[in-house]
């Protein structure tokens, strides 16, 4: 009956064009108008990190645990990008860019960021930016700067250091703005695992430790790893193909009395 496709980059409200998706090298696609034809049924396109945010929240609703009144999905992979559902319902924004914190500069001194500002969390922690800046071959380059990093090299331990303190600092936006019950973490990095987690939790501590107003947040206890083969993007896109063919429906019936 339908389909539902999450992709980077932002998509103007309303329509299946996607703009600016950076990491694809895409500046404009009406991805709907090119997909739907061929398929023959209605094609519904979203932000693939919020598409993301709305099947990780239907699992953790299906998980035996309460359902979260409200969630951010943060994404770590080539870019850093969050997607937040409240009460069901995926916040997009005015613009659709609703949970880019990727691009919230944390240090104007920083690295440059593809987007043009210095010192964004994303040039920090995402995947991209870190084999960037490792600067040698490897097909898992941020595991390979984890490796390196605990054998001693500075430049990853440098690395390694700045990855967690923007996925921190990613987390920290996330409460502050939002103020959401849990805040998963998904995407290729998180492969990482307890090594990941481990540098995350001892940056949350110590900003903890050094403000009695963040210590107030247990950001530590806010924060969940999504399962390993969650097939939360894939089941977040379907449910964004399956509301645009109930609101086709829905207007049918209107249109037809």
């Amino acid at each position: 009956r339908s389909v539902g496709v999450g992709i980077p980059g932002q998509i103007e409200p309303g329509t299946g064009r996607v703009v600016h998706a950076v990491n694809l090298g895409v500046d404009e696609l009406d991805l709907a108008a090119a997909v739907g034809p061929q398929l023959g049924v209605p094609v519904q396109v979203e932000n693939d990190v919020k598409a993301a945010a709305l099947g990780a929240h239907a699992l953790h609703t299906r998980g035996g645990a309460p359902a979260p009144g409200s969630m951010a999905y943060l994404n770590l992979g080539t870019g850093i990008a969050a997607g937040i559902v409240s009460d069901g319902i995926l916040w997009r924004g005015a613009r659709g860019t609703a949970g880019e914190v990727g691009h919230i500069s944390v240090d104007p001194n920083g690295p440059p960021c593809r987007c043009g500002q210095r010192g964004c969390i994303e040039a920090f922690a995402g995947g991209g930016a870190i084999a960037e800046r490792w600067a040698q071959r490897s097909a898992l380059p941020v595991r390979d700067v984890f490796d390196a990093a605990d054998a001693g090299d500075p430049s990853a331990r440098q690395l390694r250091a700045g990855l967690a303190r923007g996925v921190a600092a990613a987390i920290r936006v996330l409460v502050l703005t939002a103020d959401v019950d849990i805040v998963v973490l998904g995407g290729g990095v998180t492969a990482l695992g307890d090594r990941l987690m481990t540098d995350v939790a001892a940056e949350l501590a110590a900003s903890a430790e050094a403000s009695p107003f963040m210590r107030s947040l247990h950001l530590a206890d806010r924060v969940e790893l999504l399962p390993p083969g969650s097939p939360a993007a894939a089941l977040g896109a379907a449910l964004v193909g399956a509301e645009g063919d109930a609101a086709h429906d829905t207007q049918e019936a209107l249109t037809h009395g």
